[in-house]
């Protein structure tokens, strides 16, 4: 995340290009500090990822933690033993002193825990999905603009130079128009059956507060620590997973937003879990002079037609786009233009996305200065959207088409309980 370039230059210049508007809700900010003084932090959900992003916000002032388990909190109340703990976030969000929150709690109780801290004027930085549900993403959305609070999802990868330098290159026009665009991931995550047996709930673990605003069932060690992406109760399957991360690089080089339709295939849908592989199909509109865009994504195996067809390099998880011109294949790291000989002796556009000063670091910035972020809960909102329907249209059964505007699938009315979930008596958003 290191770069030659001072914060000032990166403050200077951080309204990014394709992201402006995504970006300019949150411009102005409460509860500012002095870019020298510390914020006082708020961490909910302390292991696993919530270990990483606690960590990318350690020289800052932690001043509360919270974990619904006790035992995988332990390293991080004894790294920050000045913490106050809990384990109910919404507890800890009655402590007067937080300025900001850090959420990496499984994906169902991502909404509720940024919702009431959002209420409560604090900033946010959530981990990917923003949400478990569609409704969720445009409800968090709505409520960072209005609070004018400084928010980051986390789609780490984002701020490494290779994703800067691909949106340039597409961008500059270097394979030409773009119409269709493929993302695979050999990750799979599913579930099952629901266990049948009740073992007990271990000690320290608050089996309640972790199931939060889900419905109730058991306890069973099937479900966690990391397993829980696998339910549909908990997390939406690889798609919620992953595609953040990777549909992140189309949805910014090519000023994607709201798709028109979606469908999607994979093994037949099962009421408790999420497939073991999935391709899911968006269609997004013309935006201005670029042409409408086929994407599609895939997971547990499968991949577009093109690897059997003997013309991509031995990659591993990547994204396709596919020009007039030609293509352009990517993954974290690197970057290649296909047909290879074509571009013999291509020379990349001068670059014009600055450097990220690191991606916990911008959230930090905006939370101190009232500058923007580069995957605010605006453009993240609607990344997460996106994302999450190639699920509602797989458990649809059917292509689905989207009213964005009104948040409907007018098509499918039967499949609108894929957008919105109640949630467990006790528990709000």
């Amino acid at each position: 995340m290191s770069s030659t370039r001072t914060r000032r230059q990166f403050l200077q210049q951080s309204v990014m290009a394709g992201a402006g508007l995504w970006m300019a809700a949150c411009r102005t900010i409460p509860k500012r500090r002095s870019p020298n003084e510390k914020l006082n932090i708020g961490v909910v959900g302390v292991s696993g990822r919530g270990a990483a992003n606690l960590k990318g916000v350690a020289d800052e002032a932690i001043v509360a933690l919270c974990d619904a388990d006790e035992n995988r909190a332990t390293n991080a109340r004894h790294l920050f033993p000045q913490a106050k703990f809990y384990t109910d976030f919404r507890r800890m969000l009655d402590q007067k002193n937080i300025d900001a929150v850090v959420v990496s709690t499984p994906d169902h109780t991502h909404a509720p825990a940024t919702m009431m801290a959002l209420r409560a004027g604090k900033h946010v930085y959530c981990e990917k999905p923003l949400t478990h549900s569609v409704y969720e993403a445009r409800k968090v959305a709505e409520m960072a603009a209005k609070m004018r609070c400084a928010t980051q999802m986390g789609i780490q990868i984002h701020a490494e130079s290779n994703y800067r330098r691909v949106v340039e290159v597409i961008q500059k026009g270097t394979i030409g128009p773009i119409r269709e665009v493929h993302i695979w991931c050999g990750k799979s995550w599913a579930g099952g059956d629901r266990p049948k047996d009740t073992p007990s709930i271990p000690a320290g673990l608050h089996w309640d507060l972790w199931l939060g605003p889900a419905p109730y069932r058991p306890y069973h060690p099937t479900y966690l620590p990391a397993t829980w992406r696998g339910w549909w109760d908990f997390g939406g399957g690889t798609l919620s997973d992953m595609a953040c991360h990777y549909t992140d690089l189309p949805f910014w080089a090519l000023e994607l937003r709201y798709p028109l339709t979606i469908e999607a295939e994979g093994p037949p849908v099962h009421p408790e879990s999420a497939p073991e592989w999935l391709m899911a199909r968006y269609e997004y509109p013309a935006r201005g002079e670029k042409p409408p865009v086929k994407l599609t994504w895939y997971h547990g195996g499968k991949r577009p037609h093109y690897f059997d067809e003997g013309k991509m390099p031995k990659w591993g998880d990547g994204v396709l786009f596919v020009g007039e011109k030609g293509q352009l294949l990517a993954d974290y790291t690197r970057y290649v233009l296909l047909p290879e000989k074509d571009f013999a002796g291509f020379v990349p556009p001068a670059p014009f996305i600055p450097e990220s000063i690191g991606h916990h670091e911008e959230w930090i910035e905006a939370c101190k200065t009232g500058r923007p972020t580069t995957c605010s809960f605006q453009y993240s909102g609607m990344l997460t959207e996106a994302v999450l329907l190639g699920n509602v249209a797989y458990r649809a059964g059917k292509k689905i088409e989207w009213d964005s505007k009104n948040l409907r699938i007018t098509n499918a009315p039967e499949a609108m309980k894929f957008i919105r979930r109640p949630y467990r008596r006790g528990w709000k958003m």
